[in-house]
């Protein structure tokens, strides 16, 4: 096939509503004579084309991006044209983006062999059980937290009744943080085997929509989550897998050579812990399993601290951000609601920029630990609802950290409080690799404290905040935070560099978006989740240097930031395990990346 990009059209040209069950409309009538006119072809020469990605171009006059595939009734014809246009970029051989499994399992393997560990069920922990039940290893899942659709009663009970459930919340439970989500499926990182494409493939498999295999900027929304996670689920059982809810990794056991032997697990309802032996093992986390993280330290597994970020949530009403983007063409169908993407370099040093913004959406209660507040955005696949809402982060780096003992006591115990007083723990470049979840202890405790000790989140006006002073009651704008907020100063939550930064940002921002810097726009505090405060190390085989058996992946161990590139780092990690256990000739030359 041939694959075309860079096809545009005008909106109007663009949209052609004769086929309501099209929606947006994908197959205007007007792409067809313009594939003919870029290929020089005759129309009875294609035997069937396909949109593989549809964007919107809005610099100028607002346009309708393209990419196609086209298939030719004669191969020689095909071979002929990318021939001619071999200089062109926007005229190539559509690659192959179909998923092959390194290598498969013999019907009989398993009976004498520990099966593969996968801890954690997000989207790294889904996809690496996916392919290793696909390539006839039958793993056994480990989940801390319950089943999805209990998982979400729990969760509502904080949002409605402010009832935290520390193992069942937006951070715990089957399908991961990105569950209660915008549910975006993008992601920027380098994918020159198109895994991406398999992610993609998989979800609409499970019932995602199909218009997330050529939106630019899909995205599933939680609700239709919940039922692509329970389809992945019992796809995996169905090939000999096993997901074992409510169970959380307490300890590891490793032999002299520090190769992996079991894993010591709670059985969370009961009480009961027993031994999972485990010689190969997912370490899928997510970036809120501190307990885990602690205790891997623990074992001195090789971790560092990273750069993270921490801020707001903004939320504005949609209408104004529709029309900031779209301009006279708000509102039309074709085009949803609007999103954006802003970054400003402040005078101090510090990058602002929004992180997951969520069109149409709401902002969530995503704490796991009591006594801390946490925000998210989330959106349903409508994206429908009264405000816009984007984190607006501040970045940060292990430089900004704790160092003393007596903060890492309170966050963290005093056993390792002592550790830290004493210097008896391993460092890298000084920065004590747990030093960033001290941190988010602090700041989200604050948090919880400035918005009343009940889960209600403080916030602030944006007027307020470039005026320096503290918001009294609500403007215009009615945040969408659940259980509530309460009005305060952000001074008292956050670091200073970051207020500064974040009050320089805001007008900056104003300019590239008309009212972005709305004064009775709402900030609701704090974001600390962005990504995981540490990094656990690994090798090209995917495996910790010093814990054998160990493949630390995903989000929470610091390689992937999203749902996409989660899922993604899941799938080169199952690849990994399968290698190690199959004995393939590969696995002495690592693995594909």
């Amino acid at each position: 096939m041939i694959r075309l990009s860079e096809l545009k059209l005008p909106l109007d040209a663009a949209f052609d509503p004769p086929d309501a069950s099209t929606t947006p409309p994908l197959f205007t009538p007007a792409l067809e004579p313009l594939i003919v006119q870029t290929l020089g072809v005759k129309l009875q020469d294609i035997a069937h084309w396909q949109v593989f990605k549809r964007s919107f171009d809005a610099r100028k006059k607002l346009l309708v991006v393209y990419i196609v595939d086209v298939h030719l009734h004669n191969p020689q014809q095909e071979a002929l044209l990318l021939k001619q246009h071999a200089g062109n970029p926007h005229i190539q051989a559509t690659p192959d983006m179909q998923w092959q499994p390194p290598v498969q399992a013999p019907s009989d393997w398993g009976h004498d062999t520990p099966r593969p560990v996968v801890v954690g069920f997000g989207p790294c922990g889904m996809f690496a059980a996916l392919v290793l039940a696909q390539m006839g290893l039958k793993p056994i899942v480990i989940e801390r937290g319950p089943a999805v659709r209990q998982r979400t009663k729990d969760t509502w009970g904080l949002w409605r009744q402010s009832v935290l459930k520390p193992e069942s919340n937006v951070q715990f439970g089957e399908g991961g943080a990105g569950t209660f989500s915008d549910g975006k499926l993008y992601s920027q990182i380098k994918d020159p085997r198109h895994l991406g494409r398999k992610v993609m493939q998989e979800f609409v498999r499970f019932g995602a929509p199909e218009d997330i295999l050529w939106a630019a900027h899909p995205h599933i929304g939680t609700f239709k989550l919940v039922k692509v996670v329970e389809g992945l689920r019992e796809d995996i059982i169905r090939l000999g897998g096993e997901v074992r809810f409510e169970q959380r990794v307490v300890d590891i056991a490793y032999d002299e050579h520090r190769q992996l032997q079991a894993l010591h697990i709670l059985k969370q309802d009961t009480g009961e812990r027993y031994a999972l032996p485990a010689q190969q093992v997912v370490m899928a986390l997510g970036h809120s399993a501190r307990d885990t993280f602690t205790m891997l330290h623990r074992h001195q597994v090789a971790m560092q601290a990273k750069p993270f970020s921490i801020g707001v949530r903004i939320e504005h009403p949609q209408s104004l951000i529709d029309l900031a983007r779209w301009g006279q063409h708000a509102g039309h169908p074709m085009l949803g609601a609007a999103d954006y993407k802003l970054v400003h370099h402040a005078a101090n040093g510090r990058a602002v920029y929004s992180f997951c913004m969520c069109p149409g959406g709401t902002v969530v209660a995503a704490t796991s630990e009591a006594g801390r507040v946490v925000t998210n955005g989330m959106s349903q696949y409508s994206r429908n609802e009264r405000n816009a809402n984007a984190g607006i982060v501040v970045g940060i780096a292990p430089s900004d950290y704790p160092t003393d003992a007596s903060a890492f006591e309170d966050a963290l115990g005093q056993e390792l409080g002592n550790a830290v007083r004493l210097d008896t723990q391993d460092t890298t470049d000084g920065f004590h690799p747990l030093a960033g979840m001290v941190l988010q202890r602090q700041l989200e405790s604050l948090a919880y404290v400035a918005g009343g000790s009940n889960y209600h989140a403080p916030a602030q006006l944006v007027g307020d905040l470039l005026a320096d002073r503290a918001s009294t009651q609500l403007g215009s704008v009615v945040p969408s935070y659940k259980p509530g907020v309460h009005m305060t100063h952000l001074n008292q939550v956050l670091p200073s560099y970051a207020v500064l930064a974040m009050r320089e940002a805001l007008p900056v921002f104003g300019q590239k978006i008309k009212g972005f810097d709305l004064p009775d726009a709402v900030l609701t505090g704090v974001e600390t989740r962005t990504s995981s405060p540490l990094r656990i190390d690994r090798n090209k085989l995917m495996q910790s240097p010093n814990m054998g058996g160990l493949y630390p992946g995903g989000e929470g161990a610091g390689y992937a930031g999203g749902i996409l590139s989660a899922a993604v780092d899941g799938i080169k990690l199952g690849e990994a395990v399968a290698l190690q256990l199959l004995q393939n000739p590969a696995h002495s030359q690592g693995v594909p990346t």
